[in-house]
């Protein structure tokens, strides 16, 4: 079995189960998010400054809360991940808050595939570098 083929595959599927499981967590909160609440912390709001105007490319995003919370202080924001679950769960949300983000469905080593553009932020955040299999890549 090709391992990249096996890593992709397993990671996905995590991540799918995952992305159910959370939409339904205490932790992620998805109703208080709708109502209002950012799911960005005092650290990474200090460290991306004003975001206003400004691209991001949201490394990633899992369901897209981060990238919503950065769409609502008027970011255009692009999220990338692995897990059509998530993905799906991201547009809909985008979607319930009418908010205008982009989300790409695909592997992060694959993303120049399905994306051509440049940006003033790449932003990814705690827990996601380890589920990259080749960090140098």
């Amino acid at each position: 079995m090709n391992p990249e083929h096996d890593y992709k595959a397993v990671n996905k599927d995590t991540w799918n189960a995952k992305t159910e499981a959370h939409l339904v967590s205490d932790f992620y909160d998805v109703e208080g998010f709708i109502n209002g609440n950012s799911s960005l912390n005092a650290i990474e709001l200090d460290l991306l400054g004003d975001v206003k105007g400004k691209k991001i490319l949201h490394l990633q995003c899992h369901f897209g809360q981060d990238s919503l919370s950065l769409a609502r202080l008027g970011a255009h924001v692009t999220g990338v991940d692995l897990s059509d679950v998530a993905i799906k769960n991201a547009k809909k949300l985008a979607n319930t808050l009418e908010l205008n983000t982009t989300f790409i469905c695909c592997d992060l080593y694959e993303l120049p595939n399905y994306l051509d553009d440049t940006f003033d932020i790449v932003y990814t955040s705690y827990g996601t570098i380890g589920w990259l299999p080749d960090i140098e890549q």
